[in-house]
């Protein structure tokens, strides 16, 4: 190729930067593409597609005791799931949405001594239950956290693991939230991302609070965040782990 035809280029590119940077930056916005679709709400839903799924209802603080049913060890066999996690003492580890603090508390002795772990949750209400309950246990390694719709607010490149146990298909802005979670992970941190099976109808549980793998594979990808593995170990659930990369993969 002549040089002419990149000069012309590289002119064209400068002067579109320019033009560009004599709009309002409410103008270029309206001008990126979309990244979620407004649809008219199913009744679990809010009526905000991402990547073809209806992002769920959020479960209000109010909903706080069937975090905590007696019931739930046998449903979801969380002594499993730490099984999995593997967790260690001195890790930092995140429990994203974490309710009323029902994984926390389990996980804060297997961290100590040394590790810590940072308990986030959108709702005031429900920070407030956590700090009381993780209080009462005398669990003194447990930070509780308030975090926004799109931002878990954790400190960057803190984290060796997060957990987002039946979390992530309510979050509302799922690509930030989950940025802002990438962030705050280390090199080679660790992302498990617990969801009811889609693929299983057997699951008792209302379709937009499920999600298939194949569809949480997708919606990680623009993320710097590389599948590692799934353990099917759980009876309703699917058990994914993501490890931090350098970029999306």
């Amino acid at each position: 190729m002549s040089p002419l035809p990149q000069l012309n280029r590289r002119a064209t590119l400068q002067c579109l930067g320019l033009a560009l940077a004599g709009l309002p930056l409410a103008v270029i916005a309206q001008e990126a593409p979309q990244r979620y679709r407004r649809v008219a709400p199913s009744p679990d839903g809010i009526g905000k597609v991402y990547m073809g799924r209806e992002i769920s209802g959020v479960m209000g603080w109010q909903g706080a005791a069937w975090l905590e049913r007696g019931e739930r060890e046998r449903e979801e066999r969380t002594d499993l799931l730490l099984r999995e996690l593997a967790l260690r003492p001195g890790q930092q580890v995140a429990d994203v949405g974490a309710g009323s603090g029902y994984l926390t508390r389990r996980m804060a002795p297997q961290v100590a001594p040394g590790g810590t772990v940072w308990a986030t949750d959108v709702q005031p209400e429900m920070v407030r239950l956590l700090r009381q309950d993780a209080a009462r246990a005398g669990l003194g390694n447990v930070r509780p956290v308030l975090g926004t719709p799109t931002d878990v607010n954790l400190p960057p490149a803190t984290l060796d693991l997060a957990v987002l146990v039946d979390v992530y298909h309510e979050l509302e802005f799922p690509f930030e939230a989950m940025d802002s979670l990438v962030r705050a992970l280390k090199p080679g941190g660790r992302v498990v991302l617990v969801e009811y099976r889609a693929e299983d109808p057997k699951v008792p549980i209302k379709p937009l609070h499920k999600m298939s793998q194949d569809q949480v594979r997708r919606e990680m990808a623009p993320h710097a965040l590389a599948w590692e593995r799934t353990a099917d170990v759980l009876p309703w659930q699917h058990l994914m782990v993501f490890r931090k990369t350098a970029r999306p993969s």
